[in-house]
């Protein structure tokens, strides 16, 4: 009985130890076999920073505002158009009526819309026959009329585009063939400076900035008429025929 319980103790002893074993082996399998806890989070915290950088990214190229394209960017003259056609007040036939007053007979030959010059805001003094008033201040919209005499004499006629008031007149220098030519086209052109504005705006709308009456190297008689966009501020000069109405040319300055 001694030796067999011996024995029954031995065999039990053994596969205490054979399951302690088998256990033990069981453990390290499985840490070889399982990442380091240190490691998944690293490369879990790089994922996570580069989808962050990413999504940064992204939303700062979504967010940033885009750059002014170089067609919105206005030319000088362009520039001009803008800051001086606003702000006159009087428009083209109004200054041309008040200054073909200022000329027993007188009719308009000449118009332009600009800006007051240096030279005449340096007038100051009383009031005399060619400074009735003074003169708006220095680069203030002006419209400069010239007005001719039915014998060619022609007169340089000043008026305030905000006021509508006469600043300056004065006779222009000429000598008698200069005198004479002027008449002669004044005889000639039958169509008035009003019907000339009204082709020229009916075929491109915008603000009446200069009449002229001219020739072009065919020697035919016309209005030139200029015409402002407020859209884009584009001068267009449409030519029209002095003795029939019709549209000799249009060009649009750009510049």
């Amino acid at each position: 009985m001694a030796v067999i319980c011996a024995l029954g103790s031995s065999v039990l002893l053994m596969t205490g130890c054979t399951n302690a074993d088998t256990t033990r082996s069981s453990v390290a399998e499985a840490a070889q076999t399982t990442p380091p806890t240190g490691t998944a989070s690293a490369t879990d915290t790089a994922s996570a920073t580069d989808t962050a950088s990413a999504t940064d990214t992204a939303s700062a190229t979504d967010t940033a505002s885009p750059s002014p394209s170089p067609s919105e960017t206005l030319t000088d003259d362009q520039s001009e158009r803008e800051a001086l056609v606003p702000k006159a007040k009087v428009t083209w036939d109004k200054a041309a009526d008040t200054a073909v007053k200022e000329v027993p007979e007188g009719k308009l030959v000449d118009l332009e819309l600009k800006p007051t010059s240096a030279e005449a805001t340096a007038s100051t003094g009383s009031p005399s026959p060619s400074m009735p008033n003074p003169a708006p201040s220095q680069g203030a919209p002006e419209w400069e009329a010239k007005v001719a005499a039915p014998d060619g004499t022609l007169h340089r006629i000043d008026v305030d585009a905000v006021s509508g008031k006469v600043f300056r007149t004065q006779a222009e220098d000429q000598d008698a063939d200069d005198k004479q030519q002027l008449a002669d086209r004044l005889k000639k052109a039958t169509q008035t400076p009003e019907q000339a504005v009204k082709v020229a705006t009916d075929k491109t709308k915008g603000t009446v900035t200069g009449v002229e009456l001219d020739e072009n190297d065919n020697q035919q008689l016309l209005w030139s008429v200029d015409v402002v966009s407020t859209d884009n501020w584009n001068k267009t000069t449409v030519d029209v025929d002095a003795t029939n109405g019709k549209i000799l040319r249009e060009d649009v300055d750009r510049d």
